[in-house]
């Protein structure tokens, strides 16, 4: 799926429901897979050959590495998996302002009298939706195809962390919108969230590292995602025993949604005031 455009957003007309304008972005986002499924075979084909990478890392390192008390490949599928996603769903907003911008569509679409909020959540669920199939796709193949164990997983937990880091890549991805209106420098937000891969434990348990980086690696939202995400899917931790990573979650989530909301209002009214909503 690709994430939907600001020009669709705009033509939807101010009587339609919330629920009818998402059930219009879902159905574009469908008609565009079906359209170019070429990229969704190439897709479905690059996870297919990053899972026997994997799985011939964790072959090569041995059994007895158990990063966080839990397989080493299915270590790698939960953490890799989940962190593209989240990137994945960030650089999504930036890609549709970059076309709005591009296309001379950004004003045009700030002008309906659908609230900037609603369109914020509208371009949210068009971003991610997409990208969860392809992390539906992605756990689905190391699950059933290189039979990653998955014991007892904690489904609540899997629900209550999932969406807890849908919250913070939406605050990271409104802020590198609202860069990229301010200052054409929305990518510097998905470049630094790429940098710190290595601190998150995307590939390898954060407590491998040396304290003071451990230190960086707990403030970043992310490495509680993963934490909690493998401990709720790989370990079956109940509720309570995720409860650290879950308070984070949500501080985290309290914190950088009404900011990152805020900044992206004071851009758009600086825009609009000063002209510059589509300056590219």
């Amino acid at each position: 799926m690709s994430q939907v455009s600001p020009t669709a957003i705009a033509t939807i007309t101010p009587t339609v429901s919330l629920t009818e304008k998402l059930v219009a972005i879902v159905r574009r986002d469908i008609l565009t897979t079906v359209r170019y499924r070429n990229g969704f075979i190439l897709g479905a084909v690059g996870i297919i050959a990053e899972m026997f990478a994997f799985y011939y890392l964790a072959r090569a390192i041995g059994p007895g590495f158990r990063p966080e008390g839990v397989d080493y490949f299915a270590f790698l599928v939960v953490g890799s998996g989940f962190y593209t996603f989240l990137i994945a769903g960030v650089q999504a907003f930036l890609s549709t302002v970059q076309e709005a911008q591009q296309t001379g569509t950004l004003e045009v679409l700030l002008t309906t009298s659908t609230p900037a909020p609603v369109l914020i959540f509208l371009s949210a669920f068009s971003a991610f939706a997409g990208k969860m199939m392809n992390l539906v796709l992605f756990l689905g193949v190391g699950v059933l195809v290189f039979r990653a164990p998955l014991p007892h997983p904690n489904l609540l937990g899997v629900v209550i962390v999932f969406l807890l880091s849908l919250g913070v890549a939406l605050a990271l991805g409104v802020l590198a919108a609202a860069l990229q209106i301010a200052i054409q420098k929305g990518s510097v937000v998905v470049w630094a969230l790429g940098s710190v891969w290595f601190l998150t434990g995307t590939l390898f348990s954060v407590d491998s590292l040396p304290l003071p980086f451990r230190w960086v690696a707990w403030c970043i939202p992310v490495t509680h995602s993963l934490t909690g995400m493998r401990g709720a899917l790989l370990l079956g931790k109940s509720t309570a025993e995720l409860a650290p990573e879950i308070l984070w979650l949500v501080v985290a989530v309290a914190v950088m949604v009404p900011a990152s909301l805020g900044f992206f209002s004071w851009v758009l009214g600086r825009g609009r005031r000063e002209g510059t909503l589509s300056a590219y």
